[in-house]
């Protein structure tokens, strides 16, 4: 076996979230099986327990804070589509966690202490965005009708997106994001009494040039504490403040880091664990409040994906780096969670590059073979999101191209995160264009640089990375070899009106309005506009249940290809977007592998071929702190 394929096939691990009242029960994802399922782990007892058992894999689960139940979205093939059910921590059956509710968009979850009160957060087409209080009578010994829920509670509704933050320690308050104001890249916050009334409202978009985001970070976790720890970008990053909802007081942390911080509260409420993004790498602090002083964890250099503070004060962490594979690490200094079986081969580290570019200065990340020199062909790896970035962690589909010969170049373009507010929001309106001149700026310097040989260059990208790959093909036609899209927006008015809700009010904020009240945009921001200036060939990936990215948009552009019978190759897959069947991920890394192989290794770029093929697979998101190679974000 290669060590490419050996990356994808070894058991990884996810950080383990523990039970607020019971910390000796976790749950985690593995792909032990060849699929991402969740996992029960009781700590006091080493016993770990298949949780989910599914054909196309299980990420999303969340435990009870009394260690009692699971619960686990339910979709299916990946549509995303679905609903909560839960399963006794112990095992057992499944039952349907929130009866009376229907199929949804999942909009947020949280469980209380009590054990039978749920906040769930739904998005439909239909409805947009309404929460509901759900409650389940107490479980007796014997008594009738025990552990039966009540019906729900519609608390909260509107069109626009929103989601449930948190739910306090005592279940008294219930903390909302939402964007009401039309804006989906900036939430405001509001804090709800569990009747629905509004106990607080906290926002920051100011409108004209000056929207500033909140994001919910937790309520502390003591009984009757009324502090919400918030997100904020006042001074042009992203930093924790902590509010208290019940008094007003914002206290205002200033932690001086350079880049973005993100927190959560110690067990006991005292402190706080400090997450800090930095140029691609990150780093943890602590926080005490009654210092107030700033600690630091150590830490390898690298990426630390998740974070948790434990009840004994320890700190647990996923940590990788470009060279090497992830683990679950403790400050104690030992390794939380080991999965047994084959070990991943590592890869090659990161170089860092900064390229001047129309906007600033870029941040690019190379990877190429050991020893290599240039020119070399080169592959432009571009992540999705938008609102996302790469940095030095461990990635098996770059190590791939690394590993057969490629130098890798991965742009943190305008719209990635970690660089400041200004550098994320300055997509606005010409939505695409800006990201491929971040692009272009980095190919130049790749060029110019020696790496990359200009006559075998691919552009390449998962979800936004694949719409940007599509969309460079044709607006910079004589830039690229090789297209090879992945779950990608290719048609962007047909998206629009066939995606989920909350895409439909994100691409709202990103390009002005409708395609019917923006058409110019929508335009000019389409791949499909200039798909016959495309002079590459094109490979192109799809799940046929993708609500981010849907199948029919796919089929627009593929036609016009067809039409001028430009050589291109199609893979449909029966899921959504990506995978998380390590079978299905390896079979697509191998076609993409093969196509860049054939036209390449004969240095061709007027070949015709036209393939097209069907597999299996999985859509699922992966939960933060859960390193799955799922297609991309976004």
């Amino acid at each position: 076996m290669p060590d490419w394929e050996k990356r994808f096939r070894a058991p990884r691990v996810s950080l383990p979230d523990w039970a607020e009242d019971a910390p000796d029960r976790s749950l985690f994802v593995s792909n032990a099986t060849g699929t991402y399922e969740l996992y029960a782990w009781d700590r006091s007892t080493g016993e770990q327990r298949q949780v989910t058992d599914r054909p196309n894999g299980t990420t999303d689960g969340v435990l009870s804070p009394d260690g009692e139940w699971i619960w686990w979205f339910d979709d299916k093939d990946g549509d995303e589509f679905g609903v909560w059910r839960r399963q006794p921590f112990a095992g057992g059956p499944d039952e349907l966690a929130a009866p009376g509710l229907g199929a949804s968009y999942p909009a947020g979850l949280a469980l209380g202490r009590d054990g039978r009160t749920a906040v769930v957060g739904r998005s439909t087409d239909e409805d947009g965005t309404t929460i509901h209080l759900v409650r389940t009578t107490p479980r007796a010994e014997g008594a009738e009708g025990a552990g039966e829920p009540v019906a729900p509670v519609e608390i909260y509704r509107h069109r626009e997106s929103a989601g449930v933050g948190d739910l306090s320690h005592d279940g008294s308050l219930i903390a909302l994001e939402h964007t009401e104001h039309g804006d989906a890249m900036h939430s405001a916050l509001r804090v709800l009494r569990p009747d629905g009334t509004t106990v607080a409202e906290l926002d920051d978009t100011r409108g004209g040039t000056e929207e500033l985001g909140l994001e919910v970070l937790g309520f502390a976790p003591v009984e009757g504490d009324t502090r919400l720890l918030v997100g904020h970008q006042r001074r042009g990053r992203w930093e924790p403040m902590v509010w208290d909802v019940a008094t007003g007081e914002e206290t205002d942390l200033s932690l001086e880091l350079p880049g973005d911080v993100s927190a959560e509260w110690f067990p006991d409420g005292s402190g706080l664990l400090i997450a800090h993004g930095f140029e691609a790498r990150s780093e943890l602090f602590r926080y005490d409040l009654a210092g107030p002083e700033l600690l630091e964890i150590d830490t390898p250099p690298g990426t630390v994906s998740g974070a948790t503070a434990r009840p004994d004060g320890s700190v647990e962490y996923l940590w990788s780096s470009s060279a090497q594979p992830s683990t679950v690490r403790s400050t104690t200094g030992e390794v939380v969670l080991d999965p047994p079986g084959m070990r991943s081969p590592g890869s090659v580290p990161v170089e860092d590059v900064w390229v001047e570019g129309p906007g600033g200065r870029i941040h690019a990340l190379v990877q190429k073979p050991e020893g290599a020199t240039g020119p070399l062909p080169t592959v432009f790896d571009i992540h999705g999101g938008p609102t996302w970035h790469d940095s030095d962690s461990f990635a098996a589909g770059p190590a791939a191209w690394v590993d057969h010969g490629y130098a890798v170049v991965r742009v943190n373009y305008r719209g990635s995160t970690g660089y400041g507010r200004a550098w994320t929001d300055a997509l606005k309106h010409r939505v695409g264009l800006i990201e491929l001149e971040d692009i272009a700026a980095v190919r130049a310097w790749a060029i110019d640089s020696g790496l990359a040989d200009p006559d075998r260059l691919i552009l390449t990208g998962g979800s936004w990375g694949g719409y940007l790959t599509l969309l460079g093909l044709g607006v910079q036609p004589d830039a690229w070899t090789l297209g090879i899209a992945v779950v990608p927006v290719a048609d962007y008015v047909t998206a629009y009106h066939d995606e989920m809700e909350a895409l439909k009010a994100m691409d709202r904020t990103l390009l002005g309005g409708t395609p019917e009240e923006v058409p110019e945009r929508f335009e000019a921001s389409s791949p499909i506009t200039y798909v016959d200036r495309v002079k590459a060939p094109v490979y192109i990936s799809a799940g046929v249940n993708d609500p981010r990215c849907p199948i029919r948009q796919i089929e627009n552009y593929v036609h016009r290809l067809q039409s001028r019978e430009a050589p291109h190759e199609v893979y449909r897959y029966d899921a959504g977007h990506g995978s998380l069947v390590v079978d299905e991920r390896i079979k697509q890394v191998r076609l993409e592998l093969d196509f860049a192989e054939r036209y390449l290794g004969t240095r061709t770029r007027t070949r015709t071929r036209t393939r097209t093929e069907t597999g299996t697979g999985t859509g699922t998101q992966a939960e933060k702190g859960t390193e799955v190679e799922a297609g991309e974000q976004g």
